[in-house]
């Protein structure tokens, strides 16, 4: 009975979700909209970082390659075949590319799927290396992605980048997949198989004797996430309509690190909410660049003070906040309704008292 309620509850907070996509997508300007189709996208990112990282303890740098398979991937998929014959200036695109166009759900599968497989590929070898062995290796993956695609200006254009793809990614499409990869990492972590990647992560060696297969578990960790980040890929490409090779340099990891580190190592919950407080953050922080007055005291034009000032603020949630923003809570209905008995109790109780 009581997983009915949950269920119940799930679907009308799924229906509220839905109510403030659309106001959101009726009322806010261009540059809100931007910030929370970003910090949706960064959910999935961080989310699906936190599988292999938080939840398997296996250190990897490899998001940004997954990204731009993802992404271009994505971007060949959707761009119309007569469209192609325009950008690419310096060599011409090479077949199947020039006929291929698909629908903008079918792109974003197959951006995940060719993640996956690389990731599956990739991490056969690689995940038997641990700690910083593994985080150089994975990091070394996203590089030579990058590379390659710097490199081969018939599938890619080169340094040139690709221009004028469909802005397809909004709300809808951004918050919908975030949703989607809460519910599916969520039920694998619940599951048997989460059970066996949370032991891999606290002693590897004692889940190996219990009969857990290293390897396997490993690399279908690993698979799920790169999925993930290669959908997300996609997502980020249809909603800047320009990518080229330095838009997944080691930064576009490592902000997915930042958020997966403040949310909290193995929280669901707190990558959620640190993926929206950090782009949030980044972009509310721009005017200190500009310089402002604190009374009569006037702070000149420094550029490159948001980034300092937001470096400062996330130091201070690292060293205060060392398991993350909420401290490995968790969201589910059962506490939310213990917390809200245990405020009305407070409130009765301090009511008694002025009495």
């Amino acid at each position: 009975m009581k997983k009915q309620n949950e269920k119940i509850l799930t679907i009308l907070a799924l229906i509220v979700l839905g109510i403030l996509v659309y106001l959101a997508e009726n009322n806010l300007d261009a540059y809100k909209l931007r910030i929370l189709n970003l910090g949706a996208i960064y959910i999935t990112l961080g989310v699906s970082l936190n599988l292999i990282y938080g939840f398997t303890g296996q250190f990897s740098l490899g998001h940004a390659g997954f990204m731009a398979i993802g992404a271009y991937v994505t971007t060949l998929l959707v761009l119309p075949p007569y469209y192609k014959e325009m950008i690419y200036i310096l060599e011409p695109l090479a077949w199947p590319f020039t006929v291929i166009h698909a629908p903008f759900i079918v792109a974003l599968f197959l951006s995940g799927l060719f993640a996956a497989i690389a990731a599956f590929i990739i991490g056969l070898p690689v995940l038997r290396l641990k700690g910083d062995y593994l985080g150089i290796a994975t990091l070394g993956f996203a590089e030579i992605i990058r590379i390659v695609a710097n490199n081969i200006p018939r599938v890619t254009n080169g340094a040139l980048g690709i221009k004028g793809i469909p802005e397809f990614t909004n709300l809808w499409w951004s918050v919908g997949v975030a949703v989607v990869t809460i519910y599916i990492i969520k039920g694998l972590i619940e599951s048997s198989y989460g059970r066996a990647l949370m032991a891999i992560r606290e002693n590897e060696i004692a889940a190996e004797v219990i009969g857990i297969n290293l390897t396997y578990h490993k690399v279908m960790s690993f698979t799920i996430s790169a999925f993930f980040a290669g959908v997300a890929g996609g997502l980020f490409a249809c909603l800047l309509t320009t990518i080229d090779p330095k838009a997944f340099m080691f930064v576009m990891t490592f902000n997915i690190l930042i958020v997966v580190v403040m949310g909290g190592l193995g929280s669901i919950t707190g990558t959620v909410l640190a993926a929206f407080l950090f782009n949030f953050f980044l972009e509310y922080l721009r005017p200190i660049e500009a310089g402002f007055n604190i009374g009569p005291i006037k702070i000149p034009q420094i550029p490159g003070m948001r980034m300092v000032t937001f470096s400062a603020l996330l130091l201070v949630v690292i060293l205060y906040k060392q398991k993350g923003l909420l401290g490995g809570f968790e969201f589910s209905w059962k506490g939310f309704f213990q917390f809200i008995n245990k405020l009305f109790k407070n409130k009765r109780s301090s009511e008694g008292s002025t009495r």
